[in-house]
């Protein structure tokens, strides 16, 4: 069991079973949304339980997802696929530790910030 939270405590969640190892978007809107690139681990919706969720805010970034936030603290929580999908994201900053997982990958590296390099030895996908 993984527990988490907004930095308000508006928002908790439970995520039951092992967390897969995450990605780090450095998509734009990743970046913007973040302050920098997100980290996130995606898990099946029916092994997460959300209690606040009248506290989370949606922001559709596009067609084919949406983005949830904390409306109390701005807290950057989830990304939806709106494609039915059975998965939910899940932003590990908002998970309390040890959250027993590594990074796994780089996505849409071709996005990144010109500010940073990535130099540790993961695998990048430019998309």
């Amino acid at each position: 069991m993984h527990t988490g939270s907004c930095n308000c405590g508006a928002v908790t969640f439970e995520v039951s079973g092992d967390l897969p190892g995450p990605d780090a978007c450095h998509c734009t809107i990743c970046r913007k949304s973040s302050g920098h690139y997100a980290a996130g681990t995606d898990v099946k919706r029916d092994a997460v339980t959300i209690q606040g969720g009248d506290n989370i805010t949606w922001y559709h970034s596009s067609k084919k997802v949406r983005r949830g936030f904390c409306k109390t603290c701005g807290t950057n929580l989830f990304f939806d696929p709106l494609t039915g999908s059975d998965w939910i994201g899940i932003m590990m900053g908002a998970f309390d530790q040890p959250t027993d997982t590594r990074l796994a990958i780089h996505i849409f590296t071709r996005d990144k910030g010109d500010y940073y390099d990535i130099t540790d030895p993961l695998p990048q996908n430019e998309q």
